[in-house]
């Protein structure tokens, strides 16, 4: 039987405010905006192919990246195994991927410290503690731990944490944890000047010469700091401000330490080509826009459906097209910084309308990949309901399965669920002739897999045993994870929502904080595979380029297909094809 519903048979426990359609607030918009989408390879110059450039991101995606591994997350413990491939045992922290990350250490000695009580700063400062049972909670100052974990700390106790001396280093799970969420509570630049004023400041002893000394001491601490900065968030450097600063303190390194001087330099000269393949990308995505928005799609009729190619002319393998939709996710991942989860909820900066350089949308390449999923849904939709013929309706239907297996079996879960929300859309799911003509069988799997019940237990389950997996990959193949980017994207906005960001005592809960890191840091670990497979620029030229039908086009395309059922769908087609017809007259 075909499915009436857009989720059909037993998987109707997906309900319409459940099932992420393409136009929630986490699917970035309306149907138009899904064709205003594309990957990139390098900035496209005019109709130019831009995969026959190399990779500007191939730098980005080799640099050391922060990983942070708090506890584990506790989705249900008694998901259901089923058939799913991804179906194990608990996976393994990622903290055992290996120590080239700078916050694989994560939470567990987070204070810098090799154990016991977390260093003083300030030898002056006295531990004040309690024991409640196995567990210690000690306060240092305006820093409270437990377990030897940090737990809570004033502002600028935070940011004196950050700050290096001679003889002391923030460990890098705090560095990275610190990083990603002041900006809850500062913009970056301000940190950035209290930083550097902090380390200068406090080597100063009213001695010209013992001053430059100390300084000459700390500087290579001071760099090390800024270059986890810079490569682990260098979108904050988009900034003039940012960058006057790295230029200030350039000069002041270069008085006193010749060495630190080119650490120096060396770390500007990368940070310029990063932010240098972040332009490209942004340009190569606005002209692929561009090519997409030059050919609006028509409404369907036959002489329409007969001059359009459709996807199986282009490539008619599965497992190829879910390669290349691979390619396209993995390069958009591989652009989005990990500030911007968290500037989704930040503090909105006073200068953000400033027409500067480097004034960026902070949230931009975060709203293109989730605007990619749109556009695949739309696409998905619009290659069903065009043909004229039942049955190559019914062996598009087909093939999308196939896609979305293959998907599956690759780690490519957004893809996946782009593909299977594009499938359930309305105007596909009525059709119930062609849908007569296909096996569910498989599609029914699919769903089940993603189905939103309990919190979707069983697409984290099958998350789990992918991440597994490529924790123990042998080959690159094996090491994809993609997660379903919108739920990545609720789980982080559930839990900023669900904690109180400061506590009582007006400390900051920088339990939360941990929380936020090790979530974010995941997708860090995800977002630096290299696609192994072969690249079709054909192939994904039409992906990313091909038009798609708006949301009323998609409706009138169904009717066109299968004709209204009843009155309602009936007032429904003219309204459409009046309003429709209104648009064109007047475009």
């Amino acid at each position: 039987m075909p499915p009436t519903t857009p989720y059909a048979g037993k998987f109707n426990s997906y309900s319409n405010s459940a099932r992420p359609q393409p136009h929630s607030p986490y699917h970035g918009g309306q149907a138009q905006n899904a064709t205003q989408d594309g990957v990139y390879s390098a900035a496209r110059r005019c109709a130019e192919n831009p995969y026959d450039m190399p990779q500007p991101h191939a730098s980005y995606r080799g640099c050391s990246v922060s990983s942070v591994t708090a506890r584990e997350r506790h989705h249900s413990s008694d998901c259901p195994a089923s058939e799913n491939p991804y179906s194990s045992p608990q996976p393994r922290s990622p903290r055992q991927h290996g120590a080239s990350c700078p916050a694989r250490a994560y939470r567990h000695n987070s204070s810098g410290s090799s154990g016991g009580e977390p260093p003083s700063r300030n030898g002056s400062v006295t531990a004040r503690g309690r024991i409640y049972g196995p567990a210690v909670t000690a306060s240092y100052g305006e820093m409270c731990y437990h377990d030897n974990s940090l737990v809570s700390a004033s502002l600028e106790a935070l940011i004196q944490h950050l700050v290096p001396t001679v003889d002391y280093y923030p460990d890098r799970s705090y560095v990275f944890t610190f990083l990603l969420s002041s900006r809850l509570f500062l913009h970056p630049y301000e940190l950035m000047t209290r930083v550097c004023h902090l380390c200068v400041e406090q080597q100063r002893s009213g001695d010209a010469l013992l001053d430059k000394i100390r300084f000459r001491e700390v500087a290579p601490k001071l760099v090390q700091l800024l270059t986890e900065w810079t490569e682990t968030f260098p979108y904050d450097f988009r900034d003039e401000r940012m960058m006057r600063c790295i230029k200030d303190m350039t000069h002041l390194v270069a008085r006193g330490d010749e060495y630190s001087w080119r650490a120096m330099q060396q770390m500007t000269q990368r940070l310029i080509k990063r932010l240098s393949a972040l332009g490209q990308y942004e340009e190569a995505v606005a002209a692929l826009n561009a090519v997409a928005l030059e050919r609006p799609a028509s409404l369907k009729n036959k002489q329409a459906s007969g001059q359009r190619s459709d996807i199986l002319s282009v490539c008619d393998d599965a497992f190829v097209l879910a390669q290349q939709l691979t390619h396209i996710e993995l390069d958009r991942l591989s652009f989005i910084g990990p500030e911007e989860f968290i500037q989704t909820f930040a503090m909105k900066d006073p200068l953000e309308n400033h027409k500067g350089f480097f004034r960026k949308r902070k949230t931009s390449n975060l709203e293109a990949y989730i605007n990619w999923f749109n556009r695949l849904s739309y696409l998905v939709a619009t290659e069903i309901c065009l043909p004229v013929k039942k049955k190559h309706r019914a062996r598009m239907i087909e093939f999308f399965i196939d896609v979305a297996q293959e998907c599956f079996n690759i780690g490519n879960f957004n893809s996946l669920m782009a593909i299977i929300t594009g499938m359930n859309m309305s105007p596909v799911a009525r059709l119930k002739k062609t849908w007569s003509k296909v096996n569910t069988d498989k599609f029914e799997i699919l769903e089940h897999q993603m189905d939103p019940s309990s919190n979707f237990s069983n697409y984290r389950t099958a998350l789990r045993g992918a991440t597994q997996r490529s924790e123990t990959a042998h080959s690159s193949q094996e090491k994809i994870v993609i997660p379903f980017f919108s739920l990545l994207i609720k789980d982080i906005y559930f839990l900023n929502e669900g904690c109180a960001t400061r506590l009582p005592n007006a400390h900051i809960n920088f339990e939360k904080l941990w929380e936020l890191a090790k979530q974010v840091s995941e997708f860090l670990v995800w977002r630096q595979v290299i696609c192994p497979f072969e690249r079709d620029r054909r192939i994904l030229q039409y992906l990313v380029t091909t038009p798609v039908f708006s949301e009323d086009e998609l409706h009138l395309a169904s009717y066109d297909s299968e004709g209204p059922e009843n009155n309602l769908e009936k007032d429904s087609r003219r309204s459409l094809r009046s309003s429709l017809l209104h648009r064109e007259n007047r475009a």
